[in-house]
């Protein structure tokens, strides 16, 4: 049977301050849900990890990789397969998600949270983002579903002008930034790319649904 024919069994339902996130099992397969919207899941890690890898290599320095969003932490477990890179900051704002991954998910990204690289930082990355002034070689975005589809509204300054000009500031010489979305989001590209440069896009297929894309600068 197919992961998408299986039903699911919720594991555990909260309410947060964000609302209502929900951890489901389908068959084999995890599946995390936010106020009702389908957030992420464990049966392709293709995009996420691809988030990271791409910028790994397109970077002048890997030393210090910064993540935006532990999601079920396939992008955490691909940084630190890179033996160059030093030190892994993620930053992730949800309970849950982190208690997840210490626990339920931890086997999927082969216990990537308690990893000697990994630094776990519990903020919201937008604001955090503007009050450090710690520098990355690498800046890996998976929040929320991207620029065009969100789940949670603050999310939007991250992908305006202001936000990119903050992300900017935190980027080294040479460094590089990607973005995850769910979307093509043409005029998000198009941003990027009057503000950065040159824009790369990935798109990721996926076995069932529209792809996933990437969204690489330097």
């Amino acid at each position: 049977m197919n992961h998408v024919d299986c039903p699911a069994q919720v594991i555990e339902r909260a309410t947060t301050s964000r609302g209502e996130i929900q951890l489901q099992r389908r068959g084999e397969y995890f599946e995390v849900i936010s106020n009702g919207t389908f957030l992420m899941a464990t049966y392709n890690g293709e995009s996420e990890r691809l988030l990271v890898r791409r910028a790994l290599q397109l970077a002048s320095r890997k030393d210090r990789v910064l993540i935006g969003g532990l999601g079920v932490g396939f992008s955490l477990q691909e940084a630190l397969l890179d033996p160059k890179v030093q030190e892994v900051t993620v930053v992730e704002i949800e309970d849950k998600i982190i208690e997840w991954n210490r626990t339920i998910l931890a086997e999927v990204s082969g216990q990537a949270l308690i990893h000697p690289k990994t630094r776990l930082i519990q903020a919201d990355l937008v604001a955090w983002l503007r009050e450090t002034r710690e520098t990355f070689d690498l800046i890996c975005l998976d929040i929320d579903n991207g620029p065009d589809w969100r789940v949670f509204d603050g999310n939007a300054s991250l992908y305006d002008v202001e936000g990119l000009t903050a992300l900017r500031s935190r980027l080294r010489e040479g460094g590089c930034l990607s973005f995850w979305s769910a979307t093509p989001s043409p005029e998000f590209a198009a941003q990027l790319e009057e503000f950065f440069g040159r824009v790369e896009t990935c798109e990721v297929p996926q076995a069932h649904g529209e792809p996933d894309y990437i969204f690489l600068v330097r």
